[in-house]
Formats: structure tokens, C-alpha cells, sequence
């Protein structure tokens, strides 16, 4: 009977969404986490080694801020919001496999399931701008890294001197072209490239890159479960209503079966 129950209990599980949820889970854990850190070290490095006065990166300092504090709301939304469409799965995984019993949906349970539907669509489409914008400091520090590996490998009887290969930050946009020193060449590149803080940062924001890539399969995969158990649900509602109709129609015809008999018994 234990066997039994185990068994009825792991075949209501709806293991496509579980699956989904532990990957939304673990793409964004790994993006909040990662980009958190990752960001105070892009801030450390960016203060010791490219901007020597505050005032020139005051601004990218709170954007940088205000989007670790973005980061915790976003941890929380979609710890919450992983927990609610797995409950939706369980809750349709149950409808679907006890429609022809005495369990009903009802129109608002559908309306919810459309409405998730929806909502994953646009956290989706959100989401794969998220992903496209992780991958902008990926490559400013994959170019970075890459200018380093060049300056390592330069021959000592090279025309070209290593103070000629530079890496100017104030090209991107995210400080003046007033700030200074602005670029960081030879020596002085070599010397950040050579730092923890730089591979801590650089490895964090491909990590998080990743984590990002990982949510947006996430949220995918739990847009196509959710359109296939609203399609589900829909076609239980019909079913229903039909069994309801078939139910009545065949109550009535054995109602003028049993007058039938009585008005027959009575004549004769």
C-alpha cells in the first residue's frame, strides 16, 4: 500500500515544470550572485587604474548601485515566481489527470493559466535583453584580457613599443572623455590584467552571462508547458461540459422511460 501511494504521489508530479523551475532558479542565482560582486570589482577597478577623480564617474558609481539593488528585487520576484508556476504545474497536472472525476475546472483557473502564459512571454522577451546586455562587460573585459595576452607574447625586437597598445575605457561610454588618465597602456595594462580583482570580475561576468542565458531557456521551457496545459485545460472544460450534457440528456430519456412504463401499467 506504501509502494502504491509513493507511486500515485510521483505520477502526479509534473516534472517538465520542476525541471524548469530548478533551472530559473539556478540561472538566476547565478546572475544576481555573480553580477553583484562582479560590479564591485568593475567599480574598484575602474576607481584605482582609470578615473583618478570621483566626479567623472559619480554617475556610472550610482547606475552601478542602483542596478545591485535591481538585482535583489529581481532575486526575490523570481524565487517567488518560480514557486507559483510550479504550484500552477502541480495544479494543472491534477486537472488534466482527474478531469474525468469529480474534480472541475473552472474559468478561472484558466483565466490564471492564460494570464501566466502571458506574463512569462514578456518576462521572456525582457530577459533575453538582460542577456544581451550581461554580454556587454564580457567583452569589454575580453578585450581587455586580450590586449594583455598580445603585450605577453611581444617580441623584444619588435618595432612596435608595448606602451603603444592601450585599452581606452572613456570609448565606451561609461566615463567622459574628460577623465583621466582615461586608457591604461604597456606596463600599466599588464599590471591590472596581472590583478585577482580583474580574472575575479572578468570570470563573475561570464558567469553571470550565463546564468542569464540560463533563465531565458528557463522561462521558455515554462512558456511551452504553460501553453500546453492552458490547451489541456481548455479541452477538459469541453470534455466536461460535455459528460454534463450526455449526463442530463441521458437522466431526461430515462425520466420519459420510467412515465412511459407508469402511464403503460396504468392503462392496462
Amino acid at each position: 500500500g506504501c509502494f502504491e501511494c509513493c507511486i500515485k504521489c510521483l505520477g502526479g508530479v509534473p516534472y517538465a515544470s520542476l525541471v524548469a523551475t530548478i533551472l530559473c532558479f539556478s540561472g538566476v542565482a547565478l546572475f544576481c550572485g555573480c553580477g553583484h560582486v562582479a560590479l564591485t570589482g568593475t567599480v574598484n577597478i575602474l576607481e584605482q587604474h582609470f578615473s583618478s577623480n570621483p566626479n567623472d564617474h559619480a554617475l556610472l558609481t550610482e547606475v552601478i548601485q542602483l542596478m545591485q539593488y535591481v538585482i535583489y528585487g529581481i532575486a526575490s520576484f523570481f524565487f517567488l515566481y518560480g514557486i507559483i508556476l510550479l504550484a500552477e504545474g502541480f495544479y494543472t497536472t491534477s486537472a488534466v489527470k482527474e478531469m474525468h472525476s469529480e474534480f472541475k475546472t473552472t474559468a478561472c483557473g484558466r483565466c490564471i493559466s492564460g494570464m501566466f502564459v502571458f506574463l512569462t512571454y514578456i518576462l521572456g522577451v525582457a530577459w533575453l535583453g538582460v542577456f544581451g546586455f550581461s554580454a556587454v562587460p564580457v567583452f569589454m573585459f575580453y578585450n581587455m584580457w586580450s590586449s594583455c595576452e598580445v603585450l605577453k607574447g611581444l617580441p623584444v625586437n619588435l618595432t612596435t613599443s608595448a606602451e603603444q597598445i592601450c585599452v581606452d575605457i572613456r570609448q565606451y561610454g561609461i566615463i567622459p572623455w574628460s577623465a583621466l588618465p582615461g586608457k591604461a597602456c604597456g606596463s600599466a595594462l599588464e599590471n591590472i590584467c596581472s590583478t585577482n580583482e580583474f580574472y575575479m570580475s572578468y570570470h563573475l561576468f561570464i558567469v553571470a552571462c550565463a546564468g542569464a542565458g540560463a533563465t531565458v531557456i528557463a522561462l521558455i521551457h515554462f512558456l511551452m508547458i504553460l501553453a500546453s496545459n492552458w490547451a489541456y485545460l481548455k479541452d477538459a472544460s469541453k470534455m466536461q461540459a460535455y459528460q454534463e450534457i450526455k449526463a442530463k440528456e441521458e437522466q431526461e430519456l430515462q425520466d420519459i422511460q420510467s412515465r412511459s412504463k407508469e402511464q403503460l401499467n396504468s392503462y392496462t
